[in-house]
């Protein structure tokens, strides 16, 4: 798909993802973010829609200030005027168990209709394509978190796949079906190059809900790997302000570490 449906020369594609991703994040009080877009998200949403946001890191560090963008989730710059920093079993045990995230920030290779994620490879398990990181902390994220939302650099039938190559994170639906409840929804919000795909919960598969400017509906089709449900009312995504994209610019990121 090429990236002139969606952005200007002036708004690259990880600007776009990060301005709506953040958006989402209004009135929500915890967010698990992932390194990457999702910290970027999370970081614009606390400058903007979500000023009391409480960003928690997989290091174990929670509510944190950074006076710069971590390139890792151990960088130390994460510590530095945060309100806490835990060891991982009160992490895991308390915080993400303790149902204390509203919203656990994902990115993944591959998704598929009942938001489960593949983030370990692509191709056969045992002569596979690409070797992915794995899960890290996804799968208790998944499991725990209220809802879960996804940001996917890539819209294309191999990344919204029908069957994924492996599964690392199952969804709820997935979970239940092998006798585990989790605690939350799973994945309600996957923010793409695209549109914006939403689930309500346990049952329901992705549904397309708003598209980008210049992005038709039978594109979006056409670039997921499933017969893809359409709501009877798809919205267009405004645009980003020239305010969002100054504050994600100058304040979030001006060193440019995710900003591509």
């Amino acid at each position: 798909m090429s990236t002139d449906l969606t952005t200007t020369p002036d708004v690259t594609s990880s600007e776009l993802l990060a301005v709506v991703a953040s958006r989402e994040l209004a009135a929500r009080r915890t967010v698990f973010a992932g390194i990457g877009l999702p910290t970027l998200a999370a970081s614009l949403a606390h400058l903007t829609v979500a000023p009391q946001l409480e960003i928690v890191y997989e290091s174990g560090v929670c509510g944190a200030h950074p006076s710069h963008l971590p390139e890792t989730i151990a960088d130390a710059v994460l510590i530095t005027g945060a309100e806490a920093v835990l060891s991982m079993p009160a992490l895991f045990g308390y915080v993400l168990q303790g149902g204390h995230i509203d919203v656990g920030f994902l990115g993944a290779a591959q998704i598929d209709k009942w938001g489960n994620l593949n983030t370990s490879v692509i191709g056969d398990w045992e002569a596979p394509k690409v070797r992915l990181p794995g899960s890290g902390g996804a799968i208790e994220v998944m499991a725990n978190s209220r809802e879960v939302f996804v940001v996917m650099r890539r819209h294309d039938p191999r990344s919204f796949t029908e069957k994924l190559d492996f599964c690392t994170t199952p969804g709820p639906d997935r979970a239940l079906e092998e006798g585990v409840r989790p605690l939350g929804t799973g994945v309600t919000r996957v923010i793409t190059e695209l549109g914006i795909l939403a689930r309500t919960g346990v049952g329901r598969e992705l549904t397309l809900v708003a598209v980008h400017p210049g992005v038709t509906v039978d594109q979006v089709r056409e670039n997921t790997g499933w017969d893809l449900a359409v709501a009877d009312t798809v919205e267009t995504v405004r645009p980003p302000s020239d305010a969002e994209l100054r504050l994600l610019r100058e304040d979030v990121d001006p060193d440019r570490v995710y900003l591509r």
